[in-house]
């Protein structure tokens, strides 16, 4: 067969990523601070962009999510909950919208359903574009390494969310600046949790970290060195003699000669008084919620968009309308044509991103509305997929969504990650099971353990949690056993007969 050169023209499809589809992704990502950056830079090289200083109308309407849309289905159909919500509606500002389920339809998931998606420009590109990678390497922050730690400790889900809050509270020095009693009070949880959970955390590197106290940072310190005895411990609890250089009233209090006091005093000194100083990062700054959830009537959740966190923009056509009529050169008149549709573009894609993120946020409300009641211990299992199905965007989108936003509840500011928590599925085909009341179960078994022919194999504990209706493999169990630093059905045998 002869080989020759020839044209064909072939019409197909095909998604193509452009410069302002990565630019529209990136957007999604950027917590409050970065869009403001990148707004501004935005607004001095394009002279077609100013900001919209006039009073602010409502954002997108918010939904007032039902919290007994999950644990009754057929409240869909009750017609007192459409009383509820129409009332609610009467009563709800102009920049709320109320909706439950008994507004939601079957395949239309939609939390803004009533609101004007036209002016937001294409929709699926946000969904099927490949992710980017937006962020930028940085030096790794105390709070960053505190919660590689986290992840790592082996604790339970109820108390790694706890954990998470208090790592939030530990400023640049690496001290904890939060009281306990009013975190507790916050997350609706025992304050024996958080002490529980502060013990752990007072155990990560580095040594000395989330101490309450000078003195009970170089405690820690000198406890992990193996040097705090009577006399050691004498000294720390007297720092204000030492800092007044009381030398003498020094050594009545912790009974030792001049010498032992000056080895004490420099064993003291080679300790660390600020352990979070050695690693960097940038200086602090404050959480500024990019969505409010409030309680409303009849036990709705209001959620609404922070205004003070999005920036109005305005193209405008006056100024362009001169400025193209003045243009002579191609060269000019391709510059102002650029200006324009990036212009454009950029408004449109803000307002996409504001509707978005007020979507993610009200669906995530609707499915942990019982940890908003109740507390941190109904946190309830969830993932990227259940949310993306029930707002009908792409898993990817979510995830962005996700990323550097917070949500102001009536229990404390968290990140829209805290809310995300893994699931284990029942084995009779019911409502899945949350790892951590799964993780619950098998301490309790473990803990009625009282002699060695009460010893539970993993195996024995998969059969009891399959009765129980959890389905669950051995690995996860042994997994899970670990995790909680549970030794192996043996070593508990021998101890148990080592007791007797």
């Amino acid at each position: 067969m002869a080989l020759s050169a020839r044209l064909e023209i072939r019409q197909g499809q095909g998604l193509v990523i452009t410069p302002q589809l990565q630019q529209a992704i990136k957007l999604l990502q950027l917590s409050n601070l970065e869009l403001e950056a990148f707004v501004e830079a935005e607004l001095e090289k394009n002279p077609l962009l100013q900001r919209d200083e006039s009073e602010r109308e409502p954002e997108a309407d918010a939904p007032d999510i039902d919290p007994t849309s999950d644990y009754a289905a057929d409240r869909a159909d009750d017609a007192t909950a459409r009383g509820e919500l129409d009332a609610a509606r009467d009563d709800a500002s102009p920049g709320e919208e109320v909706t439950g389920d008994a507004d939601r339809t079957p395949g239309a998931a939609d939390a803004g359903a009533s609101v004007d998606w036209s002016k937001a420009g294409r929709g699926g590109s946000f969904e099927d574009a490949e992710g980017l990678e937006g962020a930028l390497s940085h030096e790794k922050s105390l709070a960053e390494h505190l919660a590689d730690q986290l992840s790592a400790s082996g604790l339970t889900p109820t108390e790694i969310a706890a954990g998470s809050v208090l790592i939030d509270s530990v400023d640049e020095g690496g001290y904890l600046r939060a009281d306990l009693g009013e975190v507790a009070e916050r997350l609706g949880c025992d304050i024996a949790l958080l002490e529980r959970v502060l013990t752990v955390l007072q155990g990560f590197e580095p040594v000395g970290v989330c101490a309450r106290t000078l003195a009970e940072c170089l405690t820690i310190q000198l406890k992990d060195n193996d040097r705090f005895d009577p006399a050691m411990a004498a000294l720390v609890d007297n720092l204000e003699l030492l800092a007044k250089r009381d030398m003498a009233a020094l050594k009545r209090v912790c009974g030792v000669d001049d010498e032992d006091l000056r080895d004490m005093v420099a064993e003291l000194r080679a300790l660390t008084p600020r352990p979070g100083a050695a690693f960097g990062g940038e200086p602090a700054q404050t959480v500024v919620p990019d969505v409010y959830v409030r309680e409303g009537l009849g036990g709705l959740w209001h959620v609404e968009l922070n205004s003070e966190t999005l920036p109005r923009l305005l193209v405008d056509q006056r100024y362009h309308a001169r400025v193209s009529g003045a243009a002579r050169t191609d060269q000019e008149k391709t510059f102002v044509t650029d200006c324009l549709a990036q212009a454009s573009w950029l408004v449109k894609s803000l307002d996409q991103r504001a509707k978005t993120i007020l979507k993610v946020s009200s669906e995530i409300v609707r499915q942990q509305d019982a940890f908003l009641a109740y507390g941190v211990e109904h946190l309830r299992p969830l993932n990227l997929k259940t949310v993306a199905d029930a707002i009908g965007m792409h898993e990817s989108t979510v995830s962005r969504v996700t990323s550097n936003k917070y949500l102001a509840t009536p229990r404390g500011v968290f990140e829209m990650k805290f809310f995300f928590t893994s699931a284990i599925q029942s084995a009779d085909g019911g409502e899945a099971h949350s790892a951590e009341s799964v993780r619950h179960k098998i301490r309790q078994l473990i803990d009625t353990e009282a002699n060695e022919r009460d010893v539970h194999s993993d195996d024995t504990i998969v059969d009891i949690l399959k009765e129980a209706g959890v389905d669950i493999a051995r690995r996860t169990v042994a997994k899970y056993r670990e995790a909680m630093r549970i030794p192996s059905s043996v070593e508990r045998r021998r101890r148990l007969k080592e007791i007797a």
